[in-house]
Parts: structure tokens; C-alpha cells; sequence
């Protein structure tokens, strides 16, 4: 095993004039080679040696994909420090506890769209360093920080078993937790799906999923290091479109609302009743899929990753009839992000095969126990839950719930903690039900409840182009996939209510986590106490 700083070390020395990080900046890009990266990293971790931290000290990046991020994280490696990335969405209350609990001495502030919320959740003791080329400025600024300061002549080496990072866990039911994960982990799942996956020098990324979620820093800039490729980023959320058609990447990675909302983009311009219509023609349907491609920036793609949460297989199945084929993938911060994967072969439903040196197995309750040499080393400051998650044989409890076929595929079937009891007594697992009502084209976000009432019930939103059509086409379409769903329910899992939320599940509402996984504990604790009159209340499509 390399460690990511080592591969890094390599391409610098063996292709210093390769591109590795495209930034655009005012409608400009920017590129860096990984010899003008190397200058800068090496310059920022002289400087930040110059602050006589000690080995190890924990030091917190708070922003947007950047090739700055990148570039920060390769000099807190060689400055013998500890990254703890954070969520560039997340409010004052929420960064706060993650800078003190981590202790980090240090913070940098990079590409961020509402720092005026988060500023506040910084102690005055820790000390701000400011991105260039982004905005907001706060303490001082990257240019000046490093001013003085000559590049790094050494290599700074790492043992495997070396802390590399704190990865605070994105939480859809509770406090984050801090996974300490080693550059031996880090670089194990860079190495191992880069020769996996067939990667080379000349492939392409495109890095817009947060960098403090484990998929992106360990799928994305981890793999980037171990296979010395190149990475694009987008300039901002109105140039995402844009940005991602210049690029046209080689590889790409999404989770499901962001796979339905290219979906939603391209029957926006053209019905799907047109589309299929098309698609229908041999002659017209190469021409109309390579269109299709192109527009939304996957004419080069060979590589496209679905993973956070399951992907409906009509989604998935949309895709595949464009030309698009996703590789659903399965993983956690605790496992660096690597245990399943369609990469071998795509069997829809399922979220593929173990990758190779996983093991994998079925606890008598349902848990998938993963193991492998990639695993956490344990929670930060956490002995007792990080005793709790491992069995006795080195075992990772994934706390998700499953069973493997028998070519080895391994289904999710919903969470140990997401299961509800109604008041029937009866335990459901919503996951597999919000999955089949998820192929709606009029739902955007759907979470099954039924905590104190007899049969569960869908909270649902409705999707772009739900909201364009009249009331009464919404109640005939979802009862519709209602009347599909419920014959393959047993009878205690038959849904008898889908109510249509009146405002959209956000990151801002708290409804949703940075990487747009619904919070169950929030929808809980707001509506519970309503779950019985809607309940209560005639028809089967109810309006909030």
C-alpha cells in the first residue's frame, strides 16, 4: 500500500507538467499542474510548520470544492497535521461543536455562500486563514500567510497506521461523529479502485459533491492521487450546468436527487412521451441519446457512480436508455467508502459485489458486517461507541440492513435505526417501500412513517415537474403508484395515506443532510403529532 501523500509525490516528480486541478474563476480557467500544486502545497505547509503546532494537531477546512481544498489538504499532510474537513452547508451551531470537539487549532475559509451564518461557529481562539480567488476574507489571507515563506524541499513520509484525518459523519439521526481514518485506509481505496476501474492519467473528474463526505475524499480525491489524472470543479451553482458540459469528465460521480434532477433537466425540454418516441427510431435514437449526453456533460463518460442512498432502478434504467450506465456503489465514512459496487456487472435493485479484499457478511438480525483492511481505527475521543460498532472478530457494524444472493450481490433493505413500529406492533423498514414510490417522475422526496397509527403513511414532495401540473393530475398519478406498490407490500406494510408536503425538504430546514439524505428524526419530530388526522382525514391523496 502507497499512502495519497506518496502518489502525490510521485506524479510531481514523474509528470510535474500534467494537468491535475482546473478551476474556473470568473468565467476563466485556471489550471494547475501537479508542479505548480506542489510549489503551493509545499509553500502553505512551510508556513503552517512555522506555527510550531504540534505533531498531529487537528486543522479544519471549511469550503466548497476548490482546487485550493485540494491543494490545503495536501499541505496539512506534509506539515504532519490532521485534516477535519467540514460541510460548507452547515450552520454556526453546527461547525461549532466539530471545531471544538476536534480541537483544531486552525481553520481555513474557502469557497462559501453564506459564511455570515457560519462565522460565529468559529472560536475566537482558532486561527482563520482565508482562500484566495473565492471570498469571504476572514483573519488572514492565504497570500499572506505563505508570503514568506520557501517551499518544502523534503518529502514528508507517513506510516500507514498514521492518523491522516477526522471525517465528521453527516448525521441523519444524531450528533456527527468524528471517524479517524489512516493514510494506510486513505490510500489503500485510492489504489485499489483505481486499478479496479481501469483508471489512467488521462481521465477526467468533475468534484462537486462536498469533499467532507468520505465518497468525494476518498472515490474522487483519493483515486485522483493514486492514478496522477486530472480534476474540474464548478465555479459556482449557476455555472454548474455549464461548467460540467465544458469539462465533458471521464468520470463522475452523483448521489439519487442528483441523478433524478439531470433527469428532470432533459424532460423539461423534451416529454418523456417524445423522448421514448424518439428512442423508438434506429436511426433518430443514436442521434438523440449522443444530444442528450453531450448537453449534460456525459459525452466521454465511462464511469458514472450513484451511491449516499439507494437509486431507484427506474432512474437507473432511464439512464442506461441514453446511453448512461450508473454503477450504484455502497459505502460509509467508517468504511473509507469502499465495500459494494455494480462495477463488475450492473444488477439493477441490488448495490453490486463486494470490491475485491472485502469481506462481507449477514448478522441473525439483518446487519451487513463489512471487513477490510480500509476500516476506521475507531471514533474520535469515543471508546465506548467505537466498541460498540465492531464485533469481536474485527467486524464494522454498518447499522444498514441487507442480504446477499447468490451470485454475491448485496441488496439494501433500510436501516437498523429506521425501522417503526405502528401501532399494529408491526416493525416496518421504509427504505424498499420509499424506493418503489420513488420511481414517480412527480416525486422529488419521500420518507414512509406510521410511529402511532395503525398502517405506515408517505410524506411526500413533489419534483419540478410535479409542482407545473393541476391538483387533480398529482391525485391521479400518485394513486396510481400507490395501487402498483401496495399488492407487493405485506398487509401490515400497505401505505393508506400519501400526503403532498407543502414546502420542499432543504439542507436550510434541516430536513435533509449536506448530502441530501432525508432526516427521519427531524420529519419525526415535527409532524408525528399530525401523523393521526391526516390519518384520520377522506381520500387517499391528502394535501398538506
Amino acid at each position: 500500500m502507497t499512502t495519497p501523500l506518496d502518489f502525490f509525490y510521485y506524479w510531481e516528480s514523474q509528470t510535474p507538467q500534467q494537468p491535475f486541478l482546473h478551476q474556473p474563476i470568473n468565467g476563466q480557467w485556471k489550471t494547475y499542474t501537479y508542479s505548480s500544486a506542489g510549489i503551493e502545497a509545499r509553500r502553505l505547509a512551510s508556513a503552517l510548520r512555522a506555527l510550531k503546532l504540534p505533531s498531529k494537531t487537528a486543522v479544519a477546512i471549511l469550503s466548497k470544492n476548490c482546487a485550493h481544498w485540494f491543494i490545503a489538504d495536501l499541505a496539512i499532510m506534509m506539515a504532519d497535521l490532521v485534516s477535519v474537513p467540514i460541510y460548507p452547508t452547515l450552520s454556526a451551531a453546527s461547525v461549532k461543536p466539530i471545531v471544538e470537539h476536534s480541537e483544531s487549532k486552525v481553520i481555513f475559509i474557502g469557497k462559501l455562500d453564506q459564511y455570515a451564518h457560519q462565522r460565529d461557529g468559529i472560536p475566537e481562539h482558532v486561527m482563520k486563514i482565508s482562500f484566495p480567488d473565492y471570498g469571504p476574507h476572514d483573519g488572514i489571507s492565504w497570500n499572506d500567510f505563505v508570503r514568506d515563506h520557501e517551499p518544502l524541499k523534503e518529502n514528508r513520509h507517513h506510516t500507514l497506521d498514521t492518523l491522516a484525518t477526522i471525517m465528521y459523519s453527516s448525521g441523519t439521526t444524531g450528533t456527527p461523529k468524528g471517524v479517524m481514518l489512516t493514510y494506510g485506509a486513505l490510500g489503500h481505496v485510492g489504489e485499489r479502485v483505481r486499478d479496479n476501474l481501469k483508471l489512467v492519467p488521462s481521465d477526467t473528474y468533475f468534484s462537486y459533491l462536498p469533499l467532507s463526505h468520505i465518497a468525494e475524499r476518498a472515490l474522487v480525491e483519493m483515486v485522483v492521487y493514486a492514478t496522477g489524472c486530472s480534476v474540474s470543479f464548478s465555479e459556482s451553482l449557476e455555472k454548474f450546468a455549464a461548467n460540467l458540459e465544458e469539462v465533458q469528465p471521464t468520470v463522475l460521480g452523483g448521489v439519487p436527487r442528483i441523478w433524478s434532477k439531470f433527469q428532470e433537466g432533459v424532460l423539461k425540454k423534451i416529454s418523456q412521451k417524445k423522448l421514448d418516441t424518439l428512442l423508438s427510431i434506429p436511426l433518430v435514437s443514436a442521434l438523440v441519446k449522443r444530444s442528450i449526453r453531450k448537453k449534460l456533460g456525459m459525452s466521454r463518460i465511462r464511469v458514472a457512480v450513484s451511491g449516499a442512498a439507494p437509486t431507484p432502478v427506474s432512474l437507473i434504467a432511464w439512464f442506461q436508455r441514453i446511453g448512461v450506465n450508473i454503477w450504484e456503489t455502497y459505502g460509509m465514512t467508517e468504511n473509507t467508502a469502499y465495500s459494494h459496487s455494480n462495477w463488475k456487472k450492473i444488477k439493477l435493485g441490488t448495490v453490486g459485489s463486494p470490491w475485491p479484499d472485502v469481506e462481507t457478511k449477514i448478522d441473525g438480525n439483518g446487519e451487513i458486517l463489512i471487513r477490510h483492511k480500509a476500516l476506521m481505527t475507531g471514533y474520535y475521543k469515543d471508546l465506548e461507541t467505537t466498541a460498540a460498532v465492531f464485533t469481536n472478530d474485527g467486524f464494522l457494524r454498518t447499522g444498514d440492513l441487507g442480504s446477499i444472493d447468490d451470485e454475491g450481490f448485496l441488496t439494501i433493505t433500510g436501516r437498523v435505526k429506521d425501522q417503526f413500529k405502528t401501532d399494529k406492533a408491526k416493525f416496518i423498514a421504509p427504505a424498499k417501500i420509499e424506493m418503489m414510490l420513488a420511481a414517480n417522475k412527480d416525486i422529488d422526496q419521500v420518507c414512509v412513517v406510521g410511529t402511532g397509527i395503525p398502517q405506515p403513511v408517505a410524506l411526500v414532495v413533489l419534483s419540478d415537474l410535479g409542482k407545473l401540473k393541476p391538483k387533480d393530475e398529482i391525485i391521479r398519478s400518485l394513486t396510481k403508484t400507490v395501487g402498483e406498490v401496495n399488492p407487493t407490500l405485506e398487509e401490515y406494510e400497505v401505505l393508506k395515506k400519501i400526503i403532498v408536503m407543502r414546502d420542499a425538504w432543504t439542507i436550510e430546514n434541516n430536513f435533509l443532510t449536506p448530502t441530501l439524505k432525508v432526516k427521519r428524526n427531524a420529519i419525526e419530530n415535527i409532524y408525528v403529532s399530525t401523523y393521526p388526522t391526516w390519518y384520520a382525514q377522506n381520500g387517499l391523496v391528502i394535501f398538506e
